[in-house]
Formats: structure tokens, sequence, C-alpha cells
């Protein structure tokens, strides 16, 4: 169900605004009773269709307590769920049989079995209600299923108008009497995120099942003042195949805040939807059961004292049910669950918002946790374990699983007030661009261990622009993108309607503004900032550190520390304005600065159009395309400008064998390229070379373990032809192979984040290129030989901006050795990245260098003088 604005006014939201306000809204919650039939939805699938959103709002947008409460006029629902109650029921069309699922061999419930156990759950009673929230890459279905006590259309619409003033309104509804003694407070599980630590589902669907029929009081209780919601396998892609990654070969878990994947999105709407006070995300395998909170560095943006406090409480209830079962180290190997907060100095923190329990925080999830059940029964252990061995871990695993949840259940049964009033201050204090509040033991009392290196807050500018006009942005597809990014994570996004001041400066029409006084500024500001630079806070992280859509997705975001938006001529918008334009005479210029603007080149050159390289690197349209250039100026969003420009360079079709990364492989194919995938084994088996233009490598070909034809073929291809190589291992192919005269250094393995970069603007890969990359194990290069040129290098001084970047024990591979370095160099058949410009989504503002670099490859000759001939 997505929530979309601007909408006219609601009329079931401003009654709640107008009685909650007043104190006097009374609703009582149905219990179950074993002879009620439930309602049902026989033969339909889905929760219908997006909205159609308009561009702009026609009411003035500001966000002073005034707009919180205008703000109220969103959508409750989708207009398919309007006036419905609880339950709600369908009957599920059942999957094709699958004997190679691999759930099976683990005596779990295989992906086919799903749909009909649900089917048989929404039978037991009125309690259990199934959705299905979105597809898979692979096309299967999401199914969400809802338990709670029956509800009439009446109820559920003050529900969800509830849920919307506290979102809204949260002053407000600190005060409403309806709030505190009716509000259901929602609980979302999460199962399966990753496709080979499957016993959340299974630990889920019994659990749902004694839910649906338990008739004691607590049970009652629960559900008459709680929704719980189960995302029963948010991987069905990886359950099936036994990966960890979905269909794309993308880790779900890594995926938020860019949300490129179709799972990751419907677990993004999920929590904007439901807006649960608590979460968790069942995971496999760590033995002891590992239970959130984690260790330092904690994430600066979100209300880390409420996050803290419930997150801690809640950890101690898992692990007294978890250790309650009574497993032993002896008799069943399972050690003690384990709290990293509490247990562990540093190597498991909650910084990133890519995973699922720490993005949740930025949507008012006031307890989150990842929990890793004990016993590994994935990867090695599937294949070389026995059958018997394999189900007898999976079942304890289940039933960890289970206790991990129940536990949580108990804990929201006990806590729903408090849960309730701590969502409703994390968006009070957004709304009102209130201070954050350190932890200490003072506010957080009853959390034992905290000291100094648990405080990480930050200090919120005053807003974000977004500039409009060609001499303020850098690239309009690239602002229009990053618009539509926030507004889908449900930040707030104004656009002017006439030139405008704001701190001291002026800007255009059209410019976007993104006020930081709003309910979810913490998703604001970790999705715009800059981040941190934390190398000297700990020795190791998890995972990334920086990632900056301010800084990697190729729009120009200026922070402003001060100034009033009283008065300003903004308006809210639903969408960013769409951009496409074709210029009605002439010849067409299209730059080459965004994935977009390469998706629609690579199609006319698919086309057969005639296009030809200019001299400031962008690409020069006959005007006998521009029927063509119309549909894709309408399709991507981008502008066909008019010029005298003839081009110095044919451009053309550029086919990509490609030996890289999953997240590499989806970039390319993204931008419209033609990829065939390629690895030493393919190359061995005689590799057909004229399916293929230019070869990217960053992983997967090495030069020594290829057959001396394979060699041979490969040589006479890069002799002619050419590679992109990206980090280590394509900088050892290009050593192998003889192509460019420069030396590889690596930096630390364990460094990533957003670097300061500074581009040659005379170089056809990085001319016009953002002014930051993004780093994970940085390569630089040195020893550089004739005719090689350095298209990019990286920042003087410390050229890391934020993440975590550390010199290696003899001090060598930091950012200090890197300062001033080439990062990006080219030859007359190669072009090699030390930086990583298609990391996992991250930095879209960086495709446009891999794809200028394959378009050049394979034509581009390059005279020792540094000039592009040919």
């Amino acid at each position: 169900m997505r929530r979309t604005r601007p909408v006219p006014p609601s009329p079931v939201l401003l009654t709640v605004l107008a009685v909650a306000t007043a104190g006097s809204l009374l609703l009582t919650p149905h219990t179950a009773t074993a002879d009620r039939k439930p309602v049902t939805r026989e033969g339909v699938e889905g929760t219908g269709s997006e909205a159609e959103r308009s561009a702009d709002d026609p009411r003035a947008a500001n966000t002073s307590a005034g707009a919180a409460v205008r703000a109220l006029t969103a959508p409750v629902t989708d207009l398919t769920d309007r006036g419905r109650g609880y339950p709600r029921e369908q009957t599920l069309s059942p999957d094709p049989e699958n004997p190679a699922d691999k759930s099976i061999k683990l005596g779990l419930i295989p992906y086919h079995g799903i749909a009909p156990k649900l089917n048989a759950l929404q039978k037991l009673g009125d309690r259990v209600s199934v959705e299905v929230a979105g597809r898979s890459a692979g096309g299967h279905r999401l199914y969400l299923v809802t338990v709670t006590a029956p509800e009439s259309a009446a109820q559920t619409r003050a529900q969800e108008g509830m849920r919307e003033l506290i979102e809204n309104a949260p002053t407000v509804a600190a005060k409403s009497r309806a709030v505190k003694r009716s509000y259901k407070a929602p609980v979302f599980v999460n199962n399966n995120i990753h496709g080979n630590e499957w016993e959340g589902t299974d630990a889920s669907l019994k659990l749902i099942e004694r839910l649906a029929t338990a008739t004691d009081a607590r049970t009652r209780d629960l559900l008459a003042h709680s929704r719980l919601y189960f995302n029963i396998t948010a991987n069905p892609d990886g359950r099936i195949a036994g990966t960890r990654a979905n269909a794309n070969g993308f880790d779900l878990n890594r995926d938020f805040v860019t949300s490129s994947q179709p799972e990751g999105r419907a677990m993004r709407q999920i929590e904007i939807d439901k807006q649960p006070t608590v979460m968790l995300d069942v995971h496999g395998y760590v033995n002891g059961t590992l239970i959130e909170p984690t260790t330092p560095p904690h994430g600066e943006n979100y209300e880390y004292d409420l996050f803290l406090k419930n997150s801690y409480a809640n950890a101690l209830g898992m692990e007294a049910a978890v250790n309650g079962l009574g497993y032993t180290p002896r008799k069943d190997g399972v050690e003690p669950a384990q709290i990293p907060f509490r247990d562990q100095e540093e190597g498991w923190d909650d910084w990133p918002p890519i995973f699922t329990p720490q993005y949740a925080a930025f949507h008012g999830t006031v307890a989150a946790h990842t929990v890793e059940i004990p016993l590994t029964v994935n990867n090695r252990a599937y294949d070389t374990l026995p059958v018997d061995e394999l189900r007898r871990r999976s079942a304890i695993n289940v039933a960890v699983a289970g206790a991990a949840i129940t536990g949580t259940l108990d804990y929201v049964r006990d806590h729903r007030a408090s849960l309730v009033a701590d969502q409703i201050e994390v968006f009070r204090r957004g709304a009102a661009g209130a201070a954050q509040v350190p932890v200490s033991t003072t506010s957080v009392p009853g959390v034992p261990g905290i000291g100094p290196e648990d405080v990480y807050t930050t200090t919120f500018p005053r807003a974000y622009v977004i500039p409009a006009g060609t001499s303020a942005q850098r690239s309009a597809p690239a602002a229009a993108r990053l618009v539509d990014q926030l507004l889908a994570n449900d930040v707030r996004v104004t656009r002017a309607t006439h030139a405008f001041r704001l701190g001291g400066r002026t800007y255009a029409k059209g410019s976007y503004v993104v006020d930081m006084r709003q309910p979810k500024r913490g998703l604001a500001n970790v999705l715009l900032a800059d981040g941190r630079d934390i190398s000297d806070k700990v020795s190791v992280m998890y995972d990334i550190s920086g990632w900056s859509l301010g800084r990697l997705w190729g729009a120009t975001v200026q922070p402003v520390d001060r100034g009033s938006l009283s008065g300003a001529p903004l308006r809210a918008v639903a969408a960013a304005t769409r951009l496409g334009y074709v210029a009605p005479h002439g010849r067409l210029r299209l730059r080459l600065d965004d994935p977009r603007e390469i998706a629609a080149l690579n199609s006319l050159l698919r086309d057969g159009v005639s296009v030809r390289r200019a001299a400031d690197g962008s690409a020069i349209v006959p005007a006998s395309a521009r029927g063509k250039a119309v549909a894709l100026a309408r399709t991507y969003g981008v502008a066909f400008d008019a010029t005298k420009a003839t081009g110095t360079a044919t451009l053309h079709r550029t086919r990509v064998a490609a030996a890289v990364t999953s997240g590499e492989l989806f970039a390319l194919r993204e931008m419209n390229f033609e990829v065939t995938p390629v690895s030493t084994a393919v190359l061995n088996a005689g590799f057909d070379w004229s399916r293929a233009d230019v070869l990217f490598v960053s992983q997967g070909v090495e030069y020594d373990g290829l057959t001396p034809a394979a060699r041979m073929a490969l040589d006479a291809f890069l002799g002619s032809r050419g590679l992109v190589g990206r980090g280590a291992e394509g900088a050892a192919l290009n050593s192998a192979a003889g192509l460019l005269a420069a030396k590889p250094v690596e930096g630390n393995g364990d460094a990533n984040g957003v670097v300061r970069v500074v581009n040659s603007g005379r170089s056809p890969v990085t001319g016009g290129a953002p002014d930051h990359g993004f780093v994970y194990a940085p390569v630089w290069f040195t020893d550089l030989g004739p005719g090689v040129r350095v298209d990019q290098s990286y920042g003087a001084g410390n050229p890391l901006v934020s993440g975590h970047w550390r010199p290696l024990a003899d001090g060598s591979g930091g950012p200090a050795a890197a300062a001033g370095q080439a990062s990006v160099v080219s030859g007359p058949h190669a072009v090699l990245f030390g930086t990583e410009p298609l990391f996992r989504d991250h930095p879209k503002g960086e495709f446009a260098q891999v794809a200028r670099a394959l378009l050049s490859v394979p034509t581009a000759t390059i005279g020792t003088s540094g000039e592009e001939s040919g």
C-alpha cells in the first residue's frame, strides 16, 4: 500500500486530527471470535497500482507546526484498500513444484509450499491476512502476512489516521489520549533476506499458525494492541537457489539507501506504509546467537538514545528466550546468545544505513535488530554434512528464531505505550529541528557500559538545495533522479516557483529544497550529507563507511546552514519535474555525464544511428534521428540540445565482454550496453571474440590461468581493440598483457569511502566528471610510461571525505600515500580505474566514466601528447 503526496484532503485524517486534538477518540479493538467469518478477497493478489503522481503540489509548503498538521492531507493507503478492515484474505495461486529447491534438503518449507501454507493459515480464523508486497528479481511473489485482531473498516481507518498523525503531527499525537489508548503498535519481522539463511521463514510460519488460533489472554491482548507484519521470505530467488544474493546477484542487505532491487523497494515500502515501532531481521549463522544492538560506531543520523534504550532491553528479552530453550554447547553445539554492544569491542557496527534494521530506524523504528541464528547449514556445510545433521541443525535454528520473535512480541506487549511514545519523539525531534540527545548513563538508564566511544551525533543543516539552471546544476538528469530517490524514501522535497534567496545565495526557479525540519530528517541527512571520516574511531568496520548520494549521484547538492524558509516560494512535489527535451531544428547534442544519457546513446547506436563524439565528450546526433531522440528523451528524461558541432570521431555500438561483479554487470545493462559475461574458464573454452568490441575486467580473468590458445586469442583482441580494467585484478591483466605502462599500487584492502578527485578536463573519460569518487580497496598508479594519460587523480592532502581508510601496519597503503596519485589512467588500448565507479549502485554519478571508457577504447588512439585522434 503506497502513500503518495499530494492528494485532496482525507476526511478520515482531518477527523482523526480534530478528535485526537480534543483527546476524546475511543477505539475498542475486536478480539478474535471463533464463529466470525473472515472477509475474503478471492482471486486478487497485490495491492493495486500506484497512484499517478503529479509534479507539483498546488499548496505552498513549509515545515512549521502548522505545515505538519496540513501534511495530514496525505492519503492513508492505496485506494484499493480504502474502507477495508481486517482480515484481508485472498486465495493465492500455487507455484509450480520445484524439487530442486534448496530448502527441501534441510527439511524446511520450499518456496512452492508457501502459497498453499498461507492459504491454509488464512482459513484458521479471522486474524491472518496476506498480501503480495511485490515480486523478486526472478519474478517470485513476496508475501507480507498481517496478524492482528479483527478490525471493522472504521477501526482500520482510525488506525491509519493515527499512524499518519504520529509521523506528520507528532506534537499532537504525543498528547492524544486516543493514540495512547488505542493505537496498535506495528511490529515487522523480516525473514530470509539472505537466501541461504533460511530458517526465519519457517519460524514465522509456525508462529503465525499459533497466533491464528491461540485463545490465551496474553495473545488476545497482544493482537488487540498490535499489528504484526511478517515478510515471509524477502529473497525467494536465493531461498530456492541456496544463494545469499537474489537473481541479479545483489546482497539485499546492502541495498537500502540505493534500493536498486525490487525486493529492497518492497521492503522500503513496508517500512514506510506500516511504520513499525519494532523490527527483527532474521539471519544466520553466528554461534552463539547474535542479537543486536551493535558495537561502535553507531549511525550518527538517527536518535540513538531512543534506539539503544529499546533495542538493548528487547535484546535482553530475546537472549533470555533463546537461552531458555535449554540448548547447550556439549549436547547440541549451541553456545549462549551474545549481544555485541555488551559482549564485543568492535567489528559489528551499525554505522551504514544499508542494513535492514539500521534503515528502519529512519522510519521511526525504535527497536531494530539483526538476529543471527546459531548453527551453520549453508555453503560448505550444506554440501558436506549428512542430511540428518543438516536437518537437526535447521530444527534448532527454527526454534531459536521462533524464541527470538516470541521474546520480541512479549516486549511489545509489555511496552507498547513507551514504544509508541518514543516513535512519536523521533518524528517530533525531526519536525521541530530539535537537538539530538547523546547517549549516556543518564539519557539511557539501565544500559550498562555506555562510554564516549558510543557517542555519535551530527549537526543537521537548515536545508539542502538541489539547484536548477545550467550554471548551477552539474546534471539535470542526476538531480531529477536524486529527487525521486528522496521522495521514494518518504523524504519531503519542495520546488521553487520563483527565484529565491537562502543562506546568502540566490537560487533559480525550479530549484529543489529539502527542509531539514521534517519528521524523517535523519534519513534526508544520511542520503545527502558527506558523512564522516571515522578512520581514527575504530580499527575495523563490518561493511562500507561512506555512501553519500549527495556526492556520488552526480547532482549538485548544496547544504545551507542558516536562513529562514518562511515565505520562500516553495511547493511540495510528489515527483521530480520531467526533463525530456529535443531541440526543434538541426543537429542535436546529447551530454554523456549520466547513466540515463548513456542509455539513450546506446539505444541510438543499437538502432544504427550514426553518432559522433564531440571534443567535450558529448555525442552529436544527426537531425535525421530527431524522431528517435524524442522517444528517448521521453523515456530517459534527457535533453537533446541544438548544436552546430559535427564531432571528431564516430561512436560505435559497443558489445562488452565482462568479467565483473554482479553490481557492475547490473550497471552496464542499466546503461544499455550489450554484455556477455566471461571468465578464465569461458575464455579457455574458446570464446568467440567476434562477439565483443571491448573487454571489461574487475575479477575472474587470470592471465596465467589461460591456456596458450586462449592467451593468444586474448592478446590478439587486446591489440586491435582494448581493455577497461578496474581495481587490482583489472590492473594485473593489463600488466600481464603489456598494454599500458603503469604500475598499480594497492592501498589498504579494508579501506572504503567517498574521496576527493581531480579530473582532467581534456580527458574523454573523466572530463566534466564529479569531483568526488568512491573507493573500495583503492588502487593508484605510478611509474607511468610514454603515452599514458592521467585522466583523474586523488585529491591532495587527505583525499578521504567520509569512510574508513587507515594505513597498513608498515605505514603504507593509506590516504596520504594516495594523495595526488593517478586514480584513472589510459593509453591506446586500455583504461584503468583505481576507484570503484560502479559499486553496488552507490556512485551513480561515476557510471558515465566507465561508459565513456568503454566507448573510447575500441576505436580511440591516444598519442604521446595526450591528444585524441581517430
